[in-house]
């Protein structure tokens, strides 16, 4: 089919975390890049057995080489979000100021019915107190947001 685009191997990798953040619980969009650089660094280390190195020679495309690795910041994570994230909860991931992209304002609707905990104003969501770290657990606050968000 002409003009329709499967997402890419990395755009499955965004799709399938976002899928999993908990409901009442968020994400911003460099938060889920860091996540999946931390998960592919285990995954390099783990195969290699040093982190970020790779035992095959050559240069990245040759046969038995290693790919090239995807840089992925929070821009990649919002363009794969744009493009294929209608079919997950798209609204659970953020900017880090806690708000919503310009025309993703449903969104902020979508995550008071949640229950997720907005700052005063209720118009941004409080990071600090709803930032899911990725863990099975999804509760409590992510040890990282002790930094002014």
């Amino acid at each position: 089919m002409r003009g329709v685009s499967l997402p890419t191997p990395i755009a499955e990798r965004v799709l399938d975390l976002v899928a999993r953040i908990p409901p009442g619980r968020v994400m911003a969009y460099g938060d889920v890049a860091a996540y999946l650089a931390e998960a592919e660094a285990a995954e390099v280390a783990e195969v290699s057995g040093e982190p970020g190195e790779s035992e095959e020679p050559g240069e990245p495309g040759e046969p038995g080489s290693p790919a090239e690795p995807v840089r992925l910041g929070p821009r990649q994570v919002g363009r794969i979000m744009a493009m294929y994230g209608g079919g997950v909860p798209w609204w659970r991931v953020l900017r880090a100021d806690g708000t919503h992209a310009p025309g993703l304002e449903e969104g902020l609707r979508k995550l008071r019915a949640e229950g997720v905990p907005l700052r005063a104003g209720g118009t941004r969501v409080d990071m600090a107190r709803a930032r899911w770290d990725g863990g099975a657990g999804g509760t409590g606050p992510d040890p990282r947001s002790s930094a002014a968000d």
